[in-house]
């Protein structure tokens, strides 16, 4: 039997429970995703020969259950889980956390009583997981996010070093183009890949799309983070990723033959934002991999410095995406001068500014550029999106909502100008002296709300403005006749009246006839799509995806909306996916 989110989700956050008070919420993730790791592999894995990873034996979930109410249990599970590391070839990754640590676990019967709960949270029917074989819906990935996403919200440190929200993730697998990926042999590369997130959101984009499982190359600085990525790698069975830790800037790992620096098809990145000392342990004016030809970053500012590390390690056809922090779009002097060089060689293909407060650790809005060299040649503009309103309010954060991604994505893919929104920008107006290269969005997308005017001679002799009615254009021109019926010409020039009480206006648009023609015009859409889509419910069998299912519908409700006057079909789209 499939394996609940839900159910999963609450014992999960109850073995977060266990900890509290003796350690960081940034921590728990060190004892709770060991276990959860232990718990997959003994249930996937456990017993059956020609697998990828050997339990041995001793090594099992279910000796770490028999340890239950043992004065010894942590040093125990500690020789657990390093025999099972032995075994794997995951010494230095899953052996970290010390289950035997009295600062943190407690003393004696504190630490048996913390521990032995711990163990039975994820020892229940309800976690089996050798019953969870739906592919494409991958449980234990979502899991691991769901923890990864909490601890980071949890922690009183800046965790946004090691997760990239899932649904900023997915827009950068989308807009970087992985779904052309046409070969298995091409490859997926982030600098600085954290828990992982953002790779392994791009390798699934691709395998969806293509059903190509790209090969997959991280490197990490953080010793604990890298080790959490390769954790995550193998519960998102990709076990062969190679995830190494280093500093991508001053010890890049990935090599050509030749010493040079090895090349990709995809980079997806979300480095640290702005760090000061992102040139210590190499001297970039003498740099052996010629990664700064466009010019050298701030010394205490490496934002570019992670660009142009991009640049260098993409193929001649390769793509990337790269967060960064909005000062990459305006800054002066020696980033001016490489935001020049860059965008006259033609390698920025566009830019996309999001929402403040999206990632964990900072709340500086952020902004995804774009990289293209295959097409650089034959570039004559740079596709912008201002995406920075489209949000949900989540806690203390801000989040994209399903809506929101879609519509980034849309406009970004098929290059959809919209007003106030998406626009693509001719080189010549980029490079027209008053602008000089500067590529601040509000430059040339004005997204601002008209300004909500004031009319004192309606506050002080009554009647309503007829400007504020001509305004609602877009009503009158599905409902002419509505306005003249609500409405009357006020004792003055310029200014109207309403026919009927305010109380009243609702019940009489309700029940005009033109509004009447046109909810039976919308019903009848809705009916189209739910006529043609119940067969795809109706029909669910075991082995279905549901997470395909899902998409198959709403990419036809958002179809059938598209156009439709007075309705924003991805409004529509949100209803469903709420």
């Amino acid at each position: 039997m499939a394996i609940k989110k839900s159910e999963l989700y609450s014992s999960l956050w109850k073995s977060c429970d266990e900890l509290r008070g003796g350690m960081d919420a940034s921590q728990y993730k060190d004892y709770v995703l060991v276990l959860l790791f232990v718990k997959y592999v003994s249930d996937k894995y456990g017993g059956r020969q020609d697998v990828l990873l050997d339990v041995p034996e001793g090594a099992g979930f279910a000796d770490m259950v028999a340890l239950k109410g043992d004065k010894e249990i942590g040093d125990k599970i500690n020789k657990l889980i390093g025999k099972l590391a032995e075994a794997n070839d995951l010494k230095g990754v899953i052996d970290v956390a010390d289950f035997n640590d009295a600062d943190k676990l407690g003393k004696g019967k504190d630490m048996v009583d913390r521990l032995s709960n711990l163990v039975a949270i994820f020892d229940t029917p309800g976690l089996n997981f050798k019953g969870n074989t739906a592919e494409g819906d991958d449980i234990m990935g979502d899991a691991y996010e769901y923890l990864m996403r909490h601890f980071a919200t949890e922690s009183g440190k800046s965790k946004g070093q090691f997760y990239t929200p899932a649904e900023v993730s997915r827009v950068l697998a989308r807009v970087v183009g992985i779904g052309s990926a046409s070969r298995a042999d091409q490859t997926i590369h982030d600098l600085a890949c954290g828990s992982g997130s953002l790779l392994l959101k791009a390798h699934d984009e691709a395998k969806d799309q293509t059903g190509l499982d790209l090969t997959i190359y991280g490197q990490e600085m953080d010793n604990a983070t890298a080790a959490l990525a390769k954790m995550n790698m193998i519960l998102h069975n990709c076990p062969t990723a190679v995830i190494v830790q280093d500093n991508s800037l001053s010890s890049p790992f990935f090599k050509q033959p030749d010493g040079s620096l090895k090349t990709f098809d995809f980079v997806v990145a979300n480095p640290p934002f702005s760090t000061k000392a992102w040139s210590n342990g190499f001297n970039p004016s003498e740099d052996e991999y010629e990664r700064f030809r466009h010019g050298i970053p701030p010394t205490k500012n490496g934002d570019y410095a992670f660009l142009l590390h991009i640049l260098t390690v993409l193929k001649s056809t390769g793509k990337g995406a790269v967060i960064l922090p909005h000062g990459v779009l305006f800054r002066s002097n020696a980033e001016a001068d490489i935001r020049k060089s860059i965008v006259r060689k033609g390698y920025l293909k566009g830019i996309i500014s999001l929402p403040a407060n999206l990632f964990y650790g900072t709340g500086i809005p952020a902004c995804v550029l774009v990289l293209d060299k295959e097409n650089a040649a034959a570039r004559k503009g740079v596709f912008m999106i201002d995406a920075s309103k489209g949000f949900l309010k989540d806690g203390n954060k801000n989040r994209l909502r399903a809506q929101d991604m879609h519509k980034i994505v849309d406009a970004f893919t098929n290059s959809v100008e919209i007003a106030g929104y998406s626009r693509m920008v001719p080189l010549a107006e980029i490079s027209d002296p008053k602008n000089d290269y500067n590529l601040n969005l509000p430059r040339y997308i004005d997204s601002t709300e008209p300004e909500d005017v004031q009319d004192l001679s309606a506050h002080l002799l009554g009647g309503i403005p007829d400007r504020d009615l001509d305004a609602l254009a877009p009503y009158w021109q599905v409902l002419p006749s509505i306005r003249a019926y609500l409405f009357a010409p006020a004792d003055r020039p310029d200014y109207s009246s309403l026919r009927v009480t305010k109380d009243e206006v609702k019940a009489e648009i309700f029940g005009h006839p033109e509004f009447t023609a046109y909810n039976e015009t919308m019903t009848a859409r809705f009916e189209e799509w739910k006529s043609k889509n119940t067969p795809l419910l109706t029909t669910i069998s075991i082995g279905d995806h549901p997470k395909k299912l899902i998409a198959a519908l709403s990419e036809a409700l958002l179809q059938t909306f598209r156009s439709t006057p007075l309705l924003d079909e991805y409004d529509v789209y949100q209803h469903l996916m709420d």
